[in-house]
């Protein structure tokens, strides 16, 4: 998903490169990806941005992997619901995530574009895909669950889902903070930018790397319109999350989410400061061998 504006970053951060030789956070997923054995990538993206985006990172993944792209936008709303002109974010990851209906019949992953998951994430994704198929009144998904400390930003808040594990390992409920903040006294968060309330630092938290069973599409259209009906007095603002989407699935009891641990530390662009942070990261992978220094063999951009 790479149809973000960015407002933290004031930019486009999905094609502002980290790598030696041009690459951007999403190449790194890609790579991967593909190790890992996963055989095609649709790009969510927004129109404006799609000649650079192609250009930037587009054009190299074609050359790897069957390639498809999405665009997100505000006018792909259900049919008699009018989008009020004030409203300019995209309507968020589970609307982003719909719109790949078409191009995806297969057990998926998705994932942000501009953060760093780490090699392990995709391997343990892909195995438990490869094993799991929804069950007759039960829907069979998947997360990568990370330790809150592995994921925060140096520079400012970051937004993560919160959330509960039962005693074997499934997700009991998943709550989006879109405000959390690293103090000198604790990991805090705020849903009104007055009140702060404390978070374990051992707190478990989604990423926003989920894998789902294409019956997800399915309920996200459904639950879409109730999204929109549901939040007229914040239209201009709130968003469609998939945490969202997934904690009242998991709550209805409709789906059950194994959490797949891991003890990768995250890194991203969610500030221009976040930049040299995961320049280095970068590269102290290649230098462990983790990576090789040109990812893409003779590409540069």
């Amino acid at each position: 998903m790479a149809a973000g504006i960015g407002s933290r970053y004031g930019g486009l951060k999905q094609i502002d490169s980290v790598g030696p030789k041009g690459e951007l956070v999403i190449d790194y997923s890609i790579f991967d990806a593909l190790q890992a054995g996963f055989d095609k990538i649709v790009f969510v993206i927004r129109k404006d941005i799609e000649e650079a985006f192609r250009e930037k990172i587009g054009k190299t993944i074609e050359a790897q992997v069957d390639t498809a792209y999405v665009f997100q936008d505000l006018t792909h709303v259900p049919k008699g619901f009018v989008v009020p002109a004030e409203r300019k974010k995209p309507w968020g990851t589970g609307h982003a995530i719909l719109l790949c209906k078409d191009e995806v019949k297969t057990p998926l992953v998705v994932l942000n574009a501009d953060d760093f998951y780490g090699p392990t994430a995709y391997q343990t994704l892909a195995q438990y895909l490869s094993q799991v198929r929804d069950q007759k009144g039960i829907y069979n998904y998947c997360m990568i669950g990370y330790t809150l400390r592995n994921t925060l930003s140096e520079h400012g808040h970051v937004a993560r889902g919160i959330c509960k594990a039962t005693p074997n390992g499934y997700l009991a409920d998943v709550r989006e903070r879109t405000h959390i903040e690293q103090f000198p006294d604790g990991i805090k968060y705020t849903e009104n930018g007055k009140d702060w309330i404390t978070l374990s630092p051992d707190t478990l938290v989604s990423m926003n790397i989920w894998g789902f069973t294409p019956s997800i599409f399915l309920e996200l259209e459904i639950r879409f319109p109730q999204f929109l009906k549901q939040n007229p007095a914040e239209i201009l603002n709130a968003e469609f999350f998939i945490p969202e989407v997934v904690g009242s699935l998991v709550r209805e009891k409709k789906a059950r989410v194994k959490i797949l641990p891991t003890k990768e530390k995250w890194f991203g662009i969610t500030y221009p400061k976040d930049r040299p942070w995961v320049q280095a990261a970068i590269r102290g992978l290649i230098q462990k061998g983790v990576y090789p220094e040109n990812l893409w063999d003779d590409t540069e951009r």
